[in-house]
This record gives structure tokens, C-alpha cells and sequence, in this order.
């Protein structure tokens, strides 16, 4: 048995449009002995969206992922920051009201025989391997160095009290130390926690692309050569609207985007020929 063990919750863009986001998750958890957990048949966490229309659907639904973790004795573990800032809001809600907790608990029990208890904790991809894993074991894996600048994009939605560890929540440092852990070159920008206006790109979709050209931009500025994302969801911005953002905008933004889990597999020696394309997309953007 791994000596790390999590509730995985991947989230649904990992599980549908984003795969290579669960290649690289499991091939990591190969490379740093971590147990993914399965929390068959867990919901959807919102995406702050399920709120908009039923508040208490949502936190329903979140409770009940909490609840199956506890079941295990495990903490909840998430590559994708919308999942982790969403389910950490609901999960501090459950804990500081008790009528609400117990609402929610009635239902739980009724229908699938589980209570949350608030035993568990709601954890991203990037603070476990900081806190629980270390960046020295990281670091003594690695088999393909970063060897070239890295903007570490966070995202606004899990920069929140109580869902970053002990990084800080309005200075963040863990994605520039876990990049120096994998050889790469940490760039420092403004906007490493700014919003790409994910959802909003389905509503105001202009204001949401210049959202997403100011992230590049910025980082592009600093040295970037690579983006990678703690959230799959704000990638889709930053990658599959990149050509548009650019032209909304007429700014700089062209750069290849990847997700966090991508970077760490591919510097533990995973998916090669994945790692060479990267770097040959890095030489030929850079010219």
C-alpha cells in the first residue's frame, strides 16, 4: 500500500475533454507512490455554476463526495483548482453551520446512508506534492528537466483562505518552488492569479478572451516560453482560445499551454515523446 493515499476526485474536464490530464496523474502517482483512491459514482462539484440555479443541490452533492472520502479515511485529493476552490467554499460552509450540516446530512443519510463529519480535508495536486510528497523526493525523481521558464498559472478560484495549505493566498509561491524542483526556470508575473473569465467565456465572451490575453501577455513579457495551468478549466482559455484571445485583444500570446500534472509526468520521465513536442514547440516559438 502507496504510504500517500487520496480520495481522487479528478474533476469532469480531466474525465472528458482533458484525458492527457489523467495520463499524467496516474503516471506521477506510479513515479511518487501515490495511491489515487477512486470515489466511484462522485457528482459533478458545480463549477460554481449548479449554485447559481440550487445553492443547496450543490453543496449536497459536495457533501456527499466529502462524506464517501470519510467513509475511506482519506483526504480528497484534486488536479483541477475550480474543484478544489468550489468544494473548499462548500466545505467550510458544512463546517461553520451546524443547522446547514445537518439539512444536508438528513438527506445524505436518506438517500445513500453517509454523513459528513468534516473529518477530511478538500487538497490540490500542487499542495500535496509541496507539503505531503516534498519537494526533495520531487526533486530526486526527476528524469527530464524543465530546462526552460515556466509560468505557473493558479487561478483565482482556489486562492482562497483555507484552500491554499501554507502557501500564501495573495502571494503564492509553491508553483515557482515546484517548478525549480523539476529543473525548470520560474517565471514571476502579476498575473499568475488573476481570473481567465472561465465560465464567463460562454456569456461575455470578449471581456472573458481579454481576460485570457492579459494572463498571456503578461507572462509571455516576463520570459515565458510555457504556461502551465493548476486548473483544466482555465486551460481551455489559455490554450484552445489562445489564437482568439489574441486577436480581441492584439496582444502577444502566442505560447504553448500545458497543465501542471503534464509538467511534473513529463520531468518524472513520463510520456516522452509528449516532453520532446513540447520542447520542439518551445524552440520553434521562441524564434
Amino acid at each position: 500500500m502507496a504510504k500517500n493515499r487520496y480520495a481522487y476526485f479528478p474533476g469532469c474536464v480531466t474525465l472528458n475533454s482533458a484525458r492527457e490530464v489523467q495520463d499524467a496523474m496516474l503516471a506521477l502517482a506510479r513515479a511518487l507512490d501515490i495511491e489515487l483512491v477512486p470515489l466511484n459514482g462522485a457528482a459533478c462539484c458545480g463549477a460554481g455554476v449548479i449554485k447559481q440555479a440550487n445553492w443547496e443541490l450543490q453543496i449536497a452533492l459536495n457533501a456527499r463526495t466529502f462524506a464517501q472520502a470519510e467513509a475511506e479515511g482519506l483526504d480528497v485529493l484534486t488536479p483541477c483548482a475550480s474543484c478544489q476552490g468550489n468544494m473548499s467554499e462548500d466545505f467550510g460552509k458544512l463546517t461553520d453551520d451546524a443547522d446547514l450540516r445537518e439539512r444536508v446530512n438528513e438527506q445524505l443519510e436518506s438517500i445513500c446512508g453517509l454523513r459528513f463529519e468534516g473529518t477530511m480535508k478538500m487538497r490540490h495536486l500542487l499542495h500535496v506534492l509541496v507539503e505531503d510528497i516534498g519537494l526533495d523526493v520531487v526533486a530526486a525523481a526527476v528524469k527530464n528537466p524543465i530546462d526552460f521558464p515556466v509560468a505557473g498559472y493558479y487561478g483565482s478560484v482556489m486562492q482562497q483562505d483555507g484552500s491554499c495549505g501554507d502557501d500564501d493566498i495573495y502571494d503564492p509561491h509553491y508553483f515557482e518552488d515546484l517548478i525549480e524542483a523539476l529543473g525548470g526556470e520560474p517565471v514571476h508575473y502579476d498575473s499568475k492569479a488573476k481570473s481567465v473569465g472561465f465560465p464567463s467565456l460562454l456569456s461575455e465572451e470578449s471581456s472573458a478572451l481579454k481576460m485570457t490575453a492579459s494572463v498571456l501577455s503578461d507572462a509571455k513579457s516576463e520570459g515565458a516560453r510555457v504556461m502551465a495551468s493548476a486548473c483544466p478549466l482555465s486551460h481551455i482559455n489559455l490554450d484552445a482560445y489562445q489564437v482568439k484571445a489574441g486577436r480581441v485583444s492584439g496582444s502577444d500570446v502566442e505560447m504553448p499551454a500545458i497543465h501542471l500534472p503534464e509538467l511534473v509526468a513529463f520531468a518524472l520521465g513520463a510520456y516522452k515523446d509528449r516532453y520532446a513536442q513540447l520542447k520542439t514547440r518551445v524552440l520553434v516559438m521562441g524564434n
